[in-house]
């Protein structure tokens, strides 16, 4: 299992592409795994034969474990499976691949990764009562779970309930309307994880939007043949007031808060297969085009499954778009290690009272912010939320 990103411990083998005995060449896919992160396919590191699949399809493993054993083209046959040259074994680090294969099972038996420690303490569960399935007897995330379904079940379950076989793991069966995705089981966790570690405080303005749809539409007529709408003109008022307020441009991690330098901007995107969080690197070095470019770009690859896992790291703020749904108001849970979340809600036309006292129509949205209040106070916030609402109001997003 290739490291596909500096936090993504395991990986799920969602697909075989090539069966054994199909030959392979350089660089082709032959698996497609899906991660913590995103999902893409795994070529081949060498061209051969595809001798042995050593993790099933649905099987998840932890990084640096072998998928499978290649038969490289010019490399005699007859060689022992667990005597295969590290090279072939698909996507395992150079230097770890043999120590992975096969032999290693003892020592393998008691590494838990990191998404399985954090669902056995969800569950309150120890981990040394759970039967592991997984290559080398490891513990996954599917015999946790099905540990606590077991668990669960408990008081319907025979007075003999000890700890259950392997076998009645398979009995336990997924839970109603089946056993979440790898996707929509990392969401789960992190938002999990949001709500459980982050005391989270929320607050709204009231912004006039006609300052940024006049921008937006003469940005409209100098981009053709590609519909440019309101985001990217907030995502530029938000660097802006990043800038001013950087301490909700940050990671709080392992007690500390790390301001950051750079405006990485994570944006929220709904797909068919779960939500993703692309993130703008360096979004403050855009220009308006730019960033509706770069924007539209990552929404149609994330839509179209195509993001690399560099596209989601390293975001140090993040933007919903909440409005897209028809939403007025909304309360986003913060990305953890981030402190801070914005959505811009939809626009819609209301009487609002102007500076002479009278009414007129205008073009107004909520835009609302959830931000970490171990690290940031309300002052903070609310500060953070003027500058935005008057660079809008504005229409200085520069």
């Amino acid at each position: 299992m290739p490291q596909l990103g500096e936090s993504v411990t395991e990986g799920t083998i969602i697909a075989w592409k090539k069966a054994e005995g199909d030959l392979v060449e350089l660089d082709e896919p032959i698996c497609e795994i899906e991660t913590e992160k995103v999902t893409a396919e795994l070529p081949s590191p060498v061209a051969g034969r595809l001798v042995r699949i050593l993790v099933p399809q649905g099987e998840t493993v932890a990084v640096g474990a072998p998928l499978c054993e290649i038969e490289e083209a010019g490399v005699p046959a007859g060689r022992p499976a667990a005597d295969a040259p590290a090279s072939a074994a698909a996507g395992a680090p150079a230097g770890e691949a043999g120590a992975a294969a096969g032999t290693g099972a003892p020592s393998r038996r008691r590494f838990y990764s990191p998404a399985v420690q954090r669902l056995a303490e969800l569950h309150g569960i120890d981990l040394s009562q759970v039967q592991g399935t997984g290559l080398g007897g490891r513990v996954t995330r599917k015999d946790v779970e099905a540990f606590a379904a077991r668990q669960a079940q408990g008081a319907k379950a025979a007075p003999t309930a000890a700890p259950a076989p392997p076998v009645a793991a398979a009995g336990a069966g997924p839970a109603p309307g089946g056993p979440l995705t790898g996707v929509r089981r990392t969401i789960a966790e992190n938002l999990e994880r949001s709500s459980r570690e982050i005391p989270q405080a929320w607050t709204m303005v009231e912004v006039e939007m006609t300052a940024l749809l006049a921008r937006r539409d003469a940005l409209q007529q100098r981009i053709a043949g590609r519909k440019v709408t309101a985001l990217p003109l907030f995502i530029a008022a938000v660097c802006s007031a990043l800038r001013e307020h950087p301490v909700l441009n940050a990671r709080f991690e392992q007690g500390e808060l790390r301001v950051s330098r750079e405006l990485n901007i994570g944006v929220a995107v709904a797909t068919d297969w779960g939500l993703v969080v692309p993130v703008i690197k360096d979004a403050a070095s855009l220009s308006i085009e730019g960033l509706a470019a770069r924007l539209d770009d990552l929404v149609t690859r994330a839509r179209e499954r195509r993001l690399s896992v560099g596209d989601v790291e390293g975001g140090t703020f993040t933007v919903n778009n909440t409005g897209a749904f028809g939403s007025i108001a909304s309360k986003p849970l913060v990305n953890p290690p981030q402190v801070a979340i914005v959505t811009l809600e939809r626009i819609v036309r209301r009487p609002v009272v102007t500076g002479e006292d009278a009414i007129a129509v205008r073009p107004v949205a909520n835009v609302c912010l959830s931000f970490d209040h171990r690290v940031m106070d309300g002052l903070d916030a609310g500060r953070f939320l003027a500058t935005l609402k008057a660079r809008i109001e504005a229409g200085t997003f520069g």
